[in-house]
């Protein structure tokens, strides 16, 4: 018989962190389900401790694969999946062992294709303390789709949600490419009927220092971007009513950037070639960002200096004191 729950985690070079991971996940209180370790291509012990644990519990299936990058790992794991439902666990990550049983509970007690619950985040070793409330919410196909893009309950990370498999139809990560949530979430979201949140700490994600995205900022983290232009195609074709929050929430992803890049890029012509780059897309959005009714005056007047002249951010001290430090 198909187990109910396919789990999958994309595996590259986290010996040291794998066995609670791996843990966490034999120790849910849900027990019908499979676990998919994708061996992508590691160098270190992970495939070794892949095998070990495989050798102990037959509801672990272990795929060595070459290296390929998160969105390849997990598309190897999807295609493996027998499970109803999928989730997702990060390598250097781990769950409370009532995670899946709670994430399943919503789907069928609400008749809800994903649930979704919050995030802990643990930091040097200790996890950081979170208000829980047990509320439980439940969204139609647009009010959860609204509610991923306004990032109040949750957002576009996989790890936190449970999904009926018929998410995924005619879905795949984009391979090659950093911020593959981004790209792929909200599409599931439109897969999806109905969703339903739970105030509850499932998920620990254990930030590290030598992460991609915790590191100081890389051209890499530009590829967002690419995934901008996806969204605001297919909710314009699809959504039209959500995109004034859309572009609220692209011009608030924007403006981080742009912060990031001038408090932690040194080189100045790095810092106008990726200047350069948000540039070009709030340039191309620019209709719908200053006719945008979320937005403040203050935030418009930021993307319209930064279209006119993207080097006054480098170097007027007046400019850098309008947009803030």
């Amino acid at each position: 018989m198909d187990p109910i729950i396919s789990i999958i985690v994309p595996i590259y070079n986290v010996d040291k962190y794998l066995s609670r991971c791996i843990d966490s996940i034999l120790n849910q209180t849900f027990k019908n389900f499979e676990l998919i370790l994708v061996n992508d291509g590691s160098t270190d012990n992970s495939g070794v401790v892949c095998e070990e644990y495989a050798n102990k519990d037959n509801r672990i299936k272990v795929i060595h694969k070459s290296n390929g990058g998160v969105s390849s790992a997990r598309n190897s794991g999807l295609h493996a999946a027998k499970g109803e439902y999928i989730g997702f666990v990060d390598p250097d990550d781990y769950i409370d062992e009532s995670m899946y049983g709670k994430l399943y509970g919503l789907c069928i007690e609400n008749d809800s294709d994903i649930a979704i619950c919050k995030f802990s985040r643990e930091i040097n070793g200790k996890i950081q303390a979170s208000d829980e409330t047990g509320k439980v919410l439940k969204f139609n196909n647009i009010e959860a789709m609204n509610e991923l893009f306004k990032g109040n309950l949750y957002r576009f990370s996989l790890c936190n949600k449970l999904f009926n498999k018929k998410c995924f139809n005619n879905i795949s990560f984009p391979e090659g490419r950093i911020h593959e949530d981004l790209s792929t979430t909200y599409r599931l979201f439109a897969n999806s009927k109905n969703s339903t949140y739970i105030n509850y700490c499932g998920y620990i994600y254990v930030k590290r220092e030598n992460s991609i995205l915790t590191s100081n900022f890389n051209e890499k983290r530009l590829q967002a971007f690419i995934g901008w232009d996806e969204i605001i195609e297919f909710m314009d074709k699809n959504y039209k009513k959500l995109m004034n929050q859309i572009i609220a929430t692209f011009t608030y992803w924007c403006m981080d950037n742009i912060s990031y890049i001038l408090k932690q890029v040194d080189d100045v012509d790095k810092k106008k070639k990726y200047l350069n780059t948000i540039r070009e897309y709030t340039t191309k959005y620019y209709r719908y960002i200053k006719e945008n009714s979320i937005l403040s005056r203050r935030y418009k007047l930021k993307i319209r200096i930064l279209n006119l002249n993207y080097e006054l951010f480098i170097y007027s001290r007046k400019i850098k004191s309008i947009i803030g430090s």
